[in-house]
């Protein structure tokens, strides 16, 4: 759980936001940075 904050954190998006790209993409790191980048590039 604490990998899933840290990671929010680091990237500007809530922990469920990370919970739930890692049930849509795994839990490989450069994918979901990549998920992550789409996710702001939506707002």
């Amino acid at each position: 759980y604490y990998e899933v904050e840290h990671f929010a954190r680091e990237n500007g998006v809530s922990p469920s936001q990370v919970s739930r790209l890692i049930k849509k993409n795994g839990n490989d790191r450069m994918t979901l940075t990549q998920a992550v980048r789409a996710l702001r590039d939506r707002k």
